[in-house]
């Protein structure tokens, strides 16, 4: 698991030994099964994830039912909104999948990053990706139907069709599921 992290940071910054050992010495690495439920809607946490192998969903509970927001595979980050605001989470955080993730808090990133200033230089380069991909996927969601949001999932995440429940994938959508199987019928009509 380690490998693949380093992987990953490799694209932004390059380690030399001592730092990749840094990293090593904080024990990032959790194991954690599906149905895990990593945040609780009403709870603090100074926990930032890292996903190395899995999926993980974020949903909010709007009278009784669950809204899917976002999943997070594979080479994912996800800091929840109440880390940086010390709030109490508006959502829950679960492992749709038996997943492997890296668990970081603020206390760690700071240590770090005042040893070894290129990880908050790398931390930055991540999170500037990470909110234009956010806004690009809004945007996308807003402006489109339900057929071209599954059109593009189909292009952009097709991984998620057989990872993810149907049920979860139809809120993501921001559908029912019987509307998420009719228009999976409507398509597979189009292509006969």
């Amino acid at each position: 698991m380690e490998d693949i992290l380093f992987d990953f940071i490799s694209k932004y910054v390059t380690l030399n030994e001592e730092e990749r050992n840094a990293i090593l010495s904080l024990k990032l690495f959790r194991p954690v099964t599906k149905g895990t439920i990593l945040l609780h809607a009403g709870q603090k946490s100074q926990e930032s994830y890292f996903v190395l192998k899995g999926c993980i969903r974020i949903y909010y509970i709007i009278d009784g039912e669950e809204k899917t927001t976002a999943f997070y595979t594979e080479m994912d980050a996800l800091t929840p909104a109440c880390v940086v605001n010390d709030m109490p989470s508006e959502y829950f955080i679960s492992c749709v999948e038996d997943s492997i993730i890296s668990v970081s808090n603020l206390e760690m990133e700071a240590e770090i990053n005042s040893k070894f200033p290129k990880f908050e230089l790398m931390c930055r380069m991540l999170a500037e990706e990470l909110l234009v991909k956010q806004q690009i996927d809004f945007d996308a969601f807003k402006t489109s139907s339900p057929e071209q949001r599954y059109l593009n999932l189909l292009e952009k995440r097709p991984d998620l069709i057989q990872r993810v429940p149907q049920h979860q994938l139809a809120s993501y959508l921001g559908i029912k599921p019987q509307s998420l199987s009719r228009l999976r019928a409507r398509l597979h009509e189009k292509k006969s």
